[in-house]
């Protein structure tokens, strides 16, 4: 997991896929952190993103990078401890601007029963799961 980390956090953005209703659902990221042995992101409790994920969690991420990929399909759960919020909000300084650990809008999520494929044209894709 930590090289699926390493690969999306130097990308910078990665583009989450959720669900709503029969309708795919494509936006950019930028946060990814690992807390406690686990992949999280984060979001805001109020926007559609969150409300998809708790309507069906099943979520996919891609990032694209120095000519590799990576796909990572799995569930997202979130995590309601303020340790898991802070850590993320510690993480990304700039987030403290709009969220804070115990408001009732931060969420954080991690990715668990996830599948992660590093890509590259002509090479054997790589998988990791965790």
């Amino acid at each position: 997991m930590q090289e699926v980390y390493d690969f999306v956090k130097e990308c910078g953005t990665y583009y989450l896929a959720t669900v709503e209703g029969d309708q795919p659902r494509v936006r950019p990221f930028g946060t990814v952190n690992i807390f406690e042995g686990k992949l999280y992101i984060q979001t805001g409790k109020v926007k559609d993103v969150s409300k998809q994920m708790h309507a069906n969690p099943k979520v996919e991420i891609c990032a694209f990078g120095k000519g590799k990929w990576v796909r990572i399909a799995g569930t997202a759960v979130a995590d309601e401890r303020i340790e898991a919020k802070q850590s993320m909000l510690d993480a990304y300084p700039n987030l403290q601007k709009s969220y804070k650990a115990d408001d009732d809008n931060t969420e954080v999520l991690y990715i668990k029963d996830a599948t992660a494929t590093i890509s590259a044209f002509g090479a054997e894709p790589k998988v990791i799961k965790w």
